[in-house]
Protein backbone atom coordinates (compact mmCIF):
# COMPACT_ATOMS: atom_id res chain seq x y z
CA UNK A 1 0.00 0.00 0.00
CA UNK A 2 1.33 3.42 -0.99
CA UNK A 3 1.15 5.95 1.85
CA UNK A 4 3.38 8.72 0.49
CA UNK A 5 4.14 10.60 -2.71
CA UNK A 6 7.27 10.98 -4.81
CA UNK A 7 9.13 14.25 -5.42
CA UNK A 8 7.56 14.50 -8.88
CA UNK A 9 4.11 13.94 -7.42
CA UNK A 10 4.68 16.62 -4.81
CA UNK A 11 5.75 18.98 -7.62
CA UNK A 12 2.44 18.19 -9.29
CA UNK A 13 0.69 18.97 -6.00
CA UNK A 14 2.37 22.39 -5.93
CA UNK A 15 1.19 23.04 -9.51
CA UNK A 16 -2.40 22.09 -8.64
CA UNK A 17 -2.42 24.14 -5.45
CA UNK A 18 -0.99 27.24 -7.14
CA UNK A 19 -3.51 27.18 -9.98
CA UNK A 20 -6.51 26.58 -7.70
CA UNK A 21 -5.38 29.23 -5.21
CA UNK A 22 -5.00 31.74 -8.04
CA UNK A 23 -8.48 31.01 -9.35
CA UNK A 24 -10.10 31.30 -5.91
CA UNK A 25 -8.29 34.58 -5.25
CA UNK A 26 -8.99 35.94 -8.73
CA UNK A 27 -11.72 35.46 -11.32
CA UNK A 28 -13.70 32.92 -9.30
CA UNK A 29 -13.24 34.34 -5.81
CA UNK A 30 -17.03 34.74 -5.55
CA UNK A 31 -17.62 30.98 -5.36
CA UNK A 32 -14.93 30.12 -2.82
CA UNK A 33 -16.23 28.50 0.34
CA UNK A 34 -19.76 27.72 -0.92
CA UNK A 35 -21.00 24.68 1.00
CA UNK A 36 -24.31 23.98 -0.77
CA UNK A 37 -24.65 22.45 -4.23
CA UNK A 38 -27.19 24.82 -5.75
CA UNK A 39 -25.79 28.23 -4.76
CA UNK A 40 -24.64 30.25 -7.80
CA UNK A 41 -25.34 27.31 -10.10
CA UNK A 42 -24.80 29.22 -13.34
CA UNK A 43 -21.55 30.67 -12.07
CA UNK A 44 -20.37 27.21 -11.13
CA UNK A 45 -21.17 25.96 -14.62
CA UNK A 46 -18.74 28.63 -15.79
CA UNK A 47 -16.24 27.20 -13.32
CA UNK A 48 -16.70 23.75 -14.90
CA UNK A 49 -15.78 25.27 -18.25
CA UNK A 50 -12.79 27.05 -16.72
CA UNK A 51 -11.51 23.76 -15.36
CA UNK A 52 -11.94 22.22 -18.81
CA UNK A 53 -10.16 25.07 -20.57
CA UNK A 54 -7.06 24.41 -18.45
CA UNK A 55 -7.43 20.59 -18.65
CA UNK A 56 -8.22 20.19 -14.95
CA UNK A 57 -11.79 18.96 -15.40
CA UNK A 58 -11.23 15.21 -15.79
CA UNK A 59 -7.52 14.67 -15.37
CA UNK A 60 -7.81 10.89 -15.04
CA UNK A 61 -9.44 10.50 -18.46
CA UNK A 62 -7.36 9.72 -21.57
CA UNK A 63 -5.96 12.80 -23.30
CA UNK A 64 -7.97 12.09 -26.46
CA UNK A 65 -11.16 12.68 -24.45
CA UNK A 66 -10.08 15.87 -22.70
CA UNK A 67 -8.13 14.47 -19.77
CA UNK A 68 -4.47 14.34 -18.81
CA UNK A 69 -4.17 10.57 -18.48
CA UNK A 70 -3.14 11.35 -14.91
CA UNK A 71 -1.90 8.60 -12.64
CA UNK A 72 -3.94 7.46 -9.66
CA UNK A 73 -1.60 9.39 -7.34
CA UNK A 74 -2.03 12.57 -9.40
CA UNK A 75 -5.81 12.21 -9.33
CA UNK A 76 -5.74 11.81 -5.55
CA UNK A 77 -3.48 14.86 -5.20
CA UNK A 78 -5.74 17.04 -7.33
CA UNK A 79 -8.84 15.94 -5.41
CA UNK A 80 -7.13 16.79 -2.12
CA UNK A 81 -5.89 20.19 -3.26
CA UNK A 82 -9.27 21.00 -4.77
CA UNK A 83 -10.93 20.57 -1.39
CA UNK A 84 -8.07 22.22 0.50
CA UNK A 85 -8.40 25.38 -1.63
CA UNK A 86 -12.04 25.85 -0.55
CA UNK A 87 -13.40 25.27 -4.05
CA UNK A 88 -17.11 24.31 -3.98
CA UNK A 89 -18.30 20.86 -5.02
CA UNK A 90 -18.47 20.09 -8.72
CA UNK A 91 -21.92 20.58 -10.24
CA UNK A 92 -20.91 18.01 -12.86
CA UNK A 93 -19.58 15.48 -10.39
CA UNK A 94 -21.99 12.87 -11.76
CA UNK A 95 -20.78 13.43 -15.32
CA UNK A 96 -17.07 13.50 -14.52
CA UNK A 97 -16.90 10.76 -11.89
CA UNK A 98 -19.75 8.43 -12.89
CA UNK A 99 -21.24 8.87 -16.37
CA UNK A 100 -17.94 9.56 -18.12
CA UNK A 101 -15.99 6.62 -16.65
CA UNK A 102 -18.98 4.34 -17.31
CA UNK A 103 -19.07 5.38 -20.97
CA UNK A 104 -15.30 4.94 -21.22
CA UNK A 105 -15.54 1.44 -19.75
CA UNK A 106 -18.75 0.15 -21.34
CA UNK A 107 -19.78 2.53 -24.13
CA UNK A 108 -19.32 2.13 -27.87
CA UNK A 109 -16.92 4.32 -29.86
CA UNK A 110 -19.90 6.27 -31.17
CA UNK A 111 -21.24 6.85 -27.65
CA UNK A 112 -17.83 8.08 -26.52
CA UNK A 113 -17.77 10.57 -29.39
CA UNK A 114 -21.33 11.66 -28.62
CA UNK A 115 -21.04 12.21 -24.86
CA UNK A 116 -17.46 12.55 -23.63
CA UNK A 117 -16.38 15.83 -25.30
CA UNK A 118 -19.36 17.72 -23.84
CA UNK A 119 -18.82 16.30 -20.35
CA UNK A 120 -15.10 17.07 -20.42
CA UNK A 121 -15.76 20.62 -21.65
CA UNK A 122 -18.16 21.34 -18.79
CA UNK A 123 -21.01 21.92 -21.24
CA UNK A 124 -23.00 18.71 -20.68
CA UNK A 125 -24.20 18.24 -17.10
CA UNK A 126 -25.37 14.77 -16.04
CA UNK A 127 -27.54 13.53 -13.19
CA UNK A 128 -28.32 10.02 -11.91
CA UNK A 129 -31.66 8.22 -12.21
CA UNK A 130 -31.40 5.29 -9.82
CA UNK A 131 -33.53 5.67 -6.65
CA UNK A 132 -37.32 5.38 -6.73
CA UNK A 133 -40.02 6.08 -4.11
CA UNK A 134 -40.81 2.37 -3.61
CA UNK A 135 -37.26 1.11 -4.07
CA UNK A 136 -35.05 3.53 -2.14
CA UNK A 137 -31.50 2.23 -2.15
CA UNK A 138 -32.57 -1.19 -3.45
CA UNK A 139 -31.70 -0.77 -7.11
CA UNK A 140 -32.94 -4.27 -7.93
CA UNK A 141 -36.50 -3.18 -7.04
CA UNK A 142 -36.86 -0.34 -9.56
CA UNK A 143 -40.16 -0.20 -11.47
CA UNK A 144 -39.58 2.53 -14.05
CA UNK A 145 -40.32 0.82 -17.36
CA UNK A 146 -38.70 1.14 -20.77
CA UNK A 147 -39.92 -0.38 -24.03
CA UNK A 148 -38.29 -0.29 -27.43
CA UNK A 149 -40.49 1.17 -30.15
CA UNK A 150 -38.77 1.24 -33.53
CA UNK A 151 -35.71 3.47 -33.26
CA UNK A 152 -36.36 4.81 -29.77
CA UNK A 153 -36.87 3.82 -26.16
CA UNK A 154 -40.05 4.97 -24.42
CA UNK A 155 -39.78 5.36 -20.64
CA UNK A 156 -42.49 5.69 -17.99
CA UNK A 157 -42.03 5.90 -14.22
CA UNK A 158 -40.51 8.02 -11.48
CA UNK A 159 -37.12 8.60 -9.92
CA UNK A 160 -36.43 10.47 -6.70
CA UNK A 161 -33.50 12.17 -4.96
CA UNK A 162 -32.17 13.09 -8.40
CA UNK A 163 -29.34 15.44 -7.46
CA UNK A 164 -29.15 18.62 -9.58
CA UNK A 165 -31.61 17.32 -12.18
CA UNK A 166 -33.02 20.86 -12.46
CA UNK A 167 -29.73 22.18 -13.86
CA UNK A 168 -28.68 19.06 -15.78
CA UNK A 169 -28.82 18.26 -19.49
CA UNK A 170 -28.82 14.44 -19.41
CA UNK A 171 -29.79 11.69 -17.00
CA UNK A 172 -28.76 8.03 -16.98
CA UNK A 173 -31.71 5.84 -16.04
CA UNK A 174 -31.89 2.26 -14.83
CA UNK A 175 -35.22 0.98 -16.09
CA UNK A 176 -37.06 -2.33 -16.30
CA UNK A 177 -37.18 -3.36 -19.95
CA UNK A 178 -38.35 -6.96 -19.58
CA UNK A 179 -42.01 -7.32 -18.65
CA UNK A 180 -42.49 -9.44 -15.53
CA UNK A 181 -38.81 -9.47 -14.59
CA UNK A 182 -37.77 -9.18 -10.96
CA UNK A 183 -34.65 -8.25 -9.07
CA UNK A 184 -31.51 -7.46 -11.07
CA UNK A 185 -32.70 -9.27 -14.18
CA UNK A 186 -34.38 -7.41 -17.04
CA UNK A 187 -32.88 -3.97 -16.29
CA UNK A 188 -31.52 -1.64 -18.98
CA UNK A 189 -29.21 1.37 -18.59
CA UNK A 190 -30.29 4.34 -20.74
CA UNK A 191 -28.87 7.83 -21.39
CA UNK A 192 -31.74 10.30 -21.75
CA UNK A 193 -31.92 14.04 -22.58
CA UNK A 194 -33.81 15.94 -19.87
CA UNK A 195 -35.07 18.79 -22.05
CA UNK A 196 -38.14 17.07 -23.50
CA UNK A 197 -41.91 17.20 -22.88
CA UNK A 198 -42.02 13.72 -21.33
CA UNK A 199 -39.81 14.57 -18.36
CA UNK A 200 -40.98 16.66 -15.40
CA UNK A 201 -38.46 17.69 -12.71
CA UNK A 202 -39.79 18.89 -9.33
CA UNK A 203 -37.53 20.21 -6.60
CA UNK A 204 -37.38 18.90 -3.03
CA UNK A 205 -36.64 21.43 -0.28
CA UNK A 206 -34.12 20.20 2.28
CA UNK A 207 -33.84 20.97 5.99
CA UNK A 208 -30.69 23.03 5.39
CA UNK A 209 -32.57 25.34 3.02
CA UNK A 210 -30.97 23.94 -0.13
CA UNK A 211 -32.86 22.16 -2.93
CA UNK A 212 -30.34 20.00 -4.74
CA UNK A 213 -32.65 16.96 -4.85
CA UNK A 214 -35.56 16.43 -7.20
CA UNK A 215 -38.37 14.11 -8.15
CA UNK A 216 -38.14 13.18 -11.83
CA UNK A 217 -41.24 11.92 -13.66
CA UNK A 218 -41.15 10.13 -17.01
CA UNK A 219 -44.31 10.08 -19.15
CA UNK A 220 -43.60 8.52 -22.54
CA UNK A 221 -40.15 10.14 -22.42
CA UNK A 222 -37.86 8.99 -25.19
CA UNK A 223 -34.25 8.52 -26.19
CA UNK A 224 -32.65 7.00 -29.32
CA UNK A 225 -32.41 3.21 -29.49
CA UNK A 226 -28.63 3.34 -29.39
CA UNK A 227 -28.60 5.36 -26.16
CA UNK A 228 -28.42 2.27 -23.98
CA UNK A 229 -25.06 1.43 -22.42
CA UNK A 230 -24.21 -2.25 -22.65
CA UNK A 231 -26.84 -4.79 -23.64
CA UNK A 232 -30.60 -4.86 -23.29
CA UNK A 233 -31.25 -6.47 -19.90
CA UNK A 234 -27.66 -5.86 -18.83
CA UNK A 235 -28.34 -2.72 -16.85
CA UNK A 236 -27.54 -4.27 -13.49
CA UNK A 237 -23.97 -5.04 -14.53
CA UNK A 238 -23.49 -1.50 -15.86
CA UNK A 239 -24.93 0.02 -12.67
CA UNK A 240 -22.64 -2.08 -10.48
CA UNK A 241 -19.65 -1.01 -12.57
CA UNK A 242 -20.72 2.61 -12.17
CA UNK A 243 -20.97 2.27 -8.40
CA UNK A 244 -17.39 0.99 -8.37
CA UNK A 245 -16.32 4.30 -9.91
CA UNK A 246 -18.29 6.13 -7.19
CA UNK A 247 -15.85 4.75 -4.61
CA UNK A 248 -12.87 6.07 -6.60
CA UNK A 249 -10.23 8.77 -6.15
CA UNK A 250 -12.77 11.43 -5.19
CA UNK A 251 -12.93 9.75 -1.77
CA UNK A 252 -9.59 11.37 -0.84
CA UNK A 253 -10.83 14.79 -1.90
CA UNK A 254 -13.97 14.16 0.09
CA UNK A 255 -11.81 13.49 3.13
CA UNK A 256 -10.01 16.79 2.65
CA UNK A 257 -13.43 18.42 2.87
CA UNK A 258 -13.95 16.51 6.12
CA UNK A 259 -10.57 17.82 7.28
CA UNK A 260 -11.76 21.38 6.70
CA UNK A 261 -14.93 20.70 8.69
CA UNK A 262 -13.08 19.13 11.61
CA UNK A 263 -10.59 22.01 11.67
CA UNK A 264 -13.51 24.45 11.81
CA UNK A 265 -14.96 22.54 14.77
CA UNK A 266 -11.60 22.66 16.58
CA UNK A 267 -11.30 26.39 15.92
CA UNK A 268 -14.84 26.99 17.22
CA UNK A 269 -14.16 24.91 20.33
CA UNK A 270 -11.05 26.96 21.12
CA UNK A 271 -12.85 30.24 20.45
CA UNK A 272 -15.87 29.64 22.69
CA UNK A 273 -14.11 27.67 25.42
CA UNK A 274 -15.84 24.34 24.82
CA UNK A 275 -12.38 22.84 24.20
CA UNK A 276 -11.97 22.95 27.98
CA UNK A 277 -14.67 20.29 28.32
CA UNK A 278 -12.88 16.91 28.58
CA UNK A 279 -15.75 15.11 26.83
CA UNK A 280 -15.60 17.50 23.89
CA UNK A 281 -11.83 17.06 23.68
CA UNK A 282 -12.28 13.29 23.75
CA UNK A 283 -14.83 13.41 20.91
CA UNK A 284 -12.57 15.68 18.85
CA UNK A 285 -9.70 13.24 19.36
CA UNK A 286 -11.93 10.34 18.34
CA UNK A 287 -12.99 12.23 15.21
CA UNK A 288 -9.33 12.93 14.38
CA UNK A 289 -8.41 9.26 14.76
CA UNK A 290 -11.38 8.22 12.65
CA UNK A 291 -10.43 10.61 9.86
CA UNK A 292 -6.86 9.33 9.76
CA UNK A 293 -8.04 5.73 9.72
CA UNK A 294 -10.34 6.54 6.81
CA UNK A 295 -7.45 8.04 4.87
CA UNK A 296 -5.33 4.93 5.28
CA UNK A 297 -8.31 2.75 4.43
CA UNK A 298 -9.05 4.75 1.28
CA UNK A 299 -5.41 4.54 0.19
CA UNK A 300 -5.50 0.79 0.70
CA UNK A 301 -8.76 0.55 -1.22
CA UNK A 302 -7.40 2.56 -4.13
CA UNK A 303 -4.17 0.57 -4.14
CA UNK A 304 -5.80 -2.85 -4.19
CA UNK A 305 -9.21 -2.50 -5.82
CA UNK A 306 -10.02 -3.75 -9.29
CA UNK A 307 -12.14 -0.77 -10.35
CA UNK A 308 -14.24 -2.88 -12.71
CA UNK A 309 -16.12 -4.22 -9.68
CA UNK A 310 -16.94 -3.38 -6.07
CA UNK A 311 -14.90 -5.26 -3.48
CA UNK A 312 -15.21 -5.54 0.29
CA UNK A 313 -13.10 -2.46 0.99
CA UNK A 314 -15.26 -0.28 -1.24
CA UNK A 315 -18.42 -1.64 0.34
CA UNK A 316 -17.26 -0.85 3.88
CA UNK A 317 -16.01 2.65 3.03
CA UNK A 318 -19.45 4.18 2.46
CA UNK A 319 -20.87 3.09 5.80
CA UNK A 320 -17.64 4.13 7.53
CA UNK A 321 -17.48 7.71 6.29
CA UNK A 322 -21.24 8.29 6.42
CA UNK A 323 -21.51 7.26 10.07
CA UNK A 324 -18.36 9.18 10.99
CA UNK A 325 -19.60 12.38 9.34
CA UNK A 326 -23.07 12.13 10.88
CA UNK A 327 -21.36 11.98 14.28
CA UNK A 328 -19.14 14.90 13.25
CA UNK A 329 -22.26 16.99 12.58
CA UNK A 330 -23.56 16.24 16.07
CA UNK A 331 -20.17 17.20 17.52
CA UNK A 332 -20.29 20.50 15.62
CA UNK A 333 -23.63 21.43 17.17
CA UNK A 334 -22.52 20.45 20.65
CA UNK A 335 -19.46 22.68 20.24
CA UNK A 336 -21.47 25.62 18.91
CA UNK A 337 -24.22 25.33 21.50
CA UNK A 338 -27.24 27.60 21.12
CA UNK A 339 -25.39 29.88 18.70
CA UNK A 340 -25.48 27.06 16.17
CA UNK A 341 -29.27 27.16 16.14
CA UNK A 342 -29.57 30.79 15.01
CA UNK A 343 -28.85 32.40 11.65
CA UNK A 344 -29.01 36.05 10.64
CA UNK A 345 -29.74 35.11 7.04
CA UNK A 346 -33.42 35.61 6.13
CA UNK A 347 -33.09 33.04 3.32
CA UNK A 348 -32.47 30.23 5.82
CA UNK A 349 -28.86 29.81 4.79
CA UNK A 350 -26.39 28.44 7.30
CA UNK A 351 -22.66 28.66 7.89
CA UNK A 352 -20.43 25.62 7.43
CA UNK A 353 -20.96 23.87 10.75
CA UNK A 354 -24.77 24.13 11.12
CA UNK A 355 -25.02 23.14 7.46
CA UNK A 356 -22.74 20.18 8.18
CA UNK A 357 -25.10 18.98 10.91
CA UNK A 358 -28.23 19.40 8.80
CA UNK A 359 -26.88 17.80 5.64
CA UNK A 360 -25.01 14.98 7.37
CA UNK A 361 -28.33 13.58 8.59
CA UNK A 362 -28.71 12.30 5.02
CA UNK A 363 -25.22 10.80 4.70
CA UNK A 364 -26.32 7.42 6.03
CA UNK A 365 -29.28 7.37 3.62
CA UNK A 366 -28.28 8.56 0.14
CA UNK A 367 -25.96 6.52 -2.06
CA UNK A 368 -27.09 3.37 -0.26
CA UNK A 369 -28.50 3.41 3.28
CA UNK A 370 -26.47 1.90 6.11
CA UNK A 371 -28.91 -1.01 6.10
CA UNK A 372 -28.39 -1.64 2.39
CA UNK A 373 -24.62 -1.28 2.82
CA UNK A 374 -24.62 -3.89 5.57
CA UNK A 375 -26.62 -6.27 3.38
CA UNK A 376 -24.15 -5.75 0.52
CA UNK A 377 -21.17 -6.36 2.81
CA UNK A 378 -22.78 -9.55 4.13
CA UNK A 379 -23.99 -10.93 0.81
CA UNK A 380 -21.44 -9.73 -1.73
CA UNK A 381 -18.24 -9.44 0.31
CA UNK A 382 -18.72 -12.18 2.93
CA UNK A 383 -20.87 -14.56 0.89
CA UNK A 384 -23.57 -14.90 3.55
CA UNK A 385 -27.13 -15.96 2.64
CA UNK A 386 -29.28 -13.30 1.03
CA UNK A 387 -31.82 -11.41 3.12
CA UNK A 388 -35.43 -12.43 2.23
CA UNK A 389 -36.80 -9.92 -0.28
CA UNK A 390 -40.46 -10.77 -0.68
CA UNK A 391 -41.25 -10.83 -4.40
CA UNK A 392 -37.63 -11.03 -5.63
Amino acid sequence: MKLGFSRAEEDFRAECAAWLKGQMAGEFADIKGITTLTAKAERRKEWEQQLAAHKWSCIGWPEEWGGRNASLAQQVIFAEEYARAGVPGRVNHIGIELAGPTILAFGTDEQKKRFLPGIAAGQTIFCQGFSEPDAGSDLASVRTKARLEGDKWVVNGQKIWTSLAHISDWIFVVSRSEEGSKGPKGLTFLMMPLDQPGIDVRGIKQINGDAEFNETFFTDATCPADSLIGAVGGGWQIAMGLLAFERGVSTLGQQMGFRNELDAIIAAAKANGSANDPLIRQRIAKAEIGLRLMRYGALRMLSNTDHSKIDGAALTYKIQWATWRRNLGELAMDVLGQMGEVTDNPEYEWDMLPNLFLFSRSDTIYGGTNQIQRNMIAERALGLPREPRGDV
